[in-house]
């Protein structure tokens, strides 16, 4: 496979997808193919960004040396330090000039937000003091991988914002957020040793499972909340038994290799909830 392929993180991507999905989905008639188009691109680029970004940070400073998991391109010295730092600011710049097209089309402050954006993209490992090294990525990624992706999704196809669009983000952020903390949990040990922060090295191991059990307790308790905007929404609770398998395996102790597993699990969770919700919500 093409190292620019691995290094892009391909089984991170349905991230990005299920916020623009849901969103889509929910507005419904209202719809709007190329702002839709438009919005997923803005999100994918965003996640292939901060990949490759946090492949060079890590890989600069050290701290993927020893890394289990996916390959890194700057530590395995795949490619050089200033090609990932080049591809993961094409990323981003590919994400603003689309969101550009967005605000023209719509707000202003979408700019402002895009910004926000790509900037917390590249500080989660970038920069002097990257704030995912004091335990606050997972808290960025909930806000900005499930609250703004959702609602910013669905505001530039329908220029709305309303408190249906804002409980709908809750389980996408949740899920996201969890598919973090797995990946935190299962390079904890190699974190702390580097002096990398994360919040599961700050909350040891047994407290991160329970957070992440916590995680996914927030998500279906808003996915029964939003059967209240359509009754079909409670189709997703079919995905229990999977959610409850993988839990089980964080719960009872899955270590390295099978938190590689459960990691792509729980985005297999979050992907298929997404799925669930988009049907539910146009048939």
């Amino acid at each position: 496979m093409n190292k620019w392929i691995i290094g892009a993180r391909p089984r991170t991507l349905a991230a990005a997808v299920a916020p623009v999905l849901v969103a889509t989905a929910y507005a419904g008639s209202n719809w709007e193919p190329i702002r839709a188009l438009s919005a997923l691109l803005v999100s994918l680029s965003l996640q292939i960004g901060v990949n490759y970004a946090n492949d060079y940070s890590d890989g600069i400073r050290g701290t993927d040396d020893s890394r289990i998991g996916p390959v890194r391109l700057t530590a395995s010295g795949l490619a050089s330090p200033k090609s990932v730092r080049t591809a993961a600011l094409i990323s981003f710049l590919f994400a603003a000039f689309i969101g550009l097209t967005l605000a023209a089309a719509t707000s202003w402050w979408v700019i402002l937000v895009g910004a926000l954006a790509i900037n917390a993209a590249w500080g989660y490992t970038g920069g002097k003091k990257p704030y995912g090294y004091l335990g606050f990525g997972e808290f960025s990624v909930f806000i900005f991988f499930g609250l703004v992706a959702t609602i910013g999704s669905y505001y530039v196809q329908t220029q709305q914002i309303n408190w249906q669009i804002v409980l709908l983000s809750i389980p996408i952020g949740s899920l996201s957020c969890a598919i973090l903390v797995i990946n935190n949990l299962r390079d904890r040990p190699l974190d702390e040793i580097a002096g990398k922060r994360t919040l599961a090295v700050k909350l040891g191991d047994q407290k991160t499972r329970f957070f992440y059990a916590f995680l996914l307790l927030i998500t279906q308790l808003s996915l029964l909340l939003a059967i209240g905007i359509n009754r079909q929404i409670a189709v997703v609770m079919i995905c229990l038994p999977l959610a409850y398998k993988v839990l089980m395996q964080v719960l009872r102790g899955a270590k390295e290799e099978e938190l590689i597993s459960v990691l792509g699990k729980t985005a297999r969770v979050q992907l298929i909830t997404a799925v669930l919700i988009s049907l539910a919500l146009v048939i």
